[in-house]
């Protein structure tokens, strides 16, 4: 991994050209207003397709400053440069079955956030999760999944521990619960993490696709009151998000 080092600055604090706009992205509300708008245009189809060129291929082969990571379940339908309309040297993406937070995850996140500078970490969830849907299946039917396929299973069981706590059922409501979870398990397992957003250098933001529709959602933020946005208006509005 690449990385263009601070300039004595804390970390998360140095400022993040975005050259398709010419904009800063180096605050975290100011990014996932990035992230939002790209949505919505690969929703309506009408993609920008921005920083895929020759020249920022050339332009960014040097350091890397990317302005969100994205922390998602690998799902083949879920390519994140994609659904936000991003390209070369934007999203640091991290990818597991059902966007499972291990060591490596965490480590990698830290070093988008402390190294990289990057201003927003995203937890990128969807309907119809495999991963939530194999752990019901285990805990219905009693057996554990072969090989390692187990591992992915038991992070996805304090979800459903939950939602049958809370009486919820709906396979996506429970996808929903699962990736406030995974939102709180990057808080709470990264010292470094909370260090940055107690700061206010970076945010912690989960989202849910829609396979069908290809719009996300909100479903759980770090800071309490971290702002949804609406690019189009070009403002950024009180919360609506659940916090963690």
């Amino acid at each position: 991994m690449s990385h263009t080092g601070n300039s004595g600055g804390l970390p998360g604090s140095q400022r993040i050209t975005d050259p398709a706009s010419g904009d800063q992205l180096s605050e975290p509300t100011r990014a996932y207003a990035e992230l939002i708008a790209g949505n919505r245009r690969f929703v309506g189809g009408v993609p920008r397709h921005p920083n895929q060129d020759a020249g920022h291929r050339a332009a960014v082969a040097d350091g890397q400053h990317p302005f969100a990571v994205i922390v998602g379940c690998s799902d083949s339908r879920l390519a994140a440069e994609i659904i936000f309309d991003r390209g070369l040297g934007d999203l640091f993406v991290v990818r597991t079955a059902g966007h499972t937070a291990g060591p490596e995850v965490l480590g990698s996140v830290e070093y988008a956030v402390t190294v990289l500078g990057t201003p927003l970490v995203v937890v990128l969830g969807h309907d119809s999760c495999g991963a939530v849907q194999a752990a019901r299946e285990s805990v219905a039917t009693g057996t554990a999944p072969s090989g390692h396929l187990g591992a992915v299973v038991d992070s996805v069981l304090p979800s459903l521990r939950r939602a049958e706590a809370e009486g919820v059922d709906d396979i996506n409501d429970i996808v929903d619960i699962h990736i406030a979870h995974t939102v709180e398990t990057l808080l709470g397992q990264s010292p470094v993490l909370a260090d940055a957003v107690a700061g206010g250098r970076c945010a912690v933001v989960g989202v849910s696709y829609r396979l069908a529709a290809g719009a996300v959602r909100p479903v759980a933020a770090a800071p309490a009151g971290f702002a949804t946005v609406d690019p189009s208006a070009g403002s950024v509005e009180s919360a609506a998000p659940a916090t963690v």
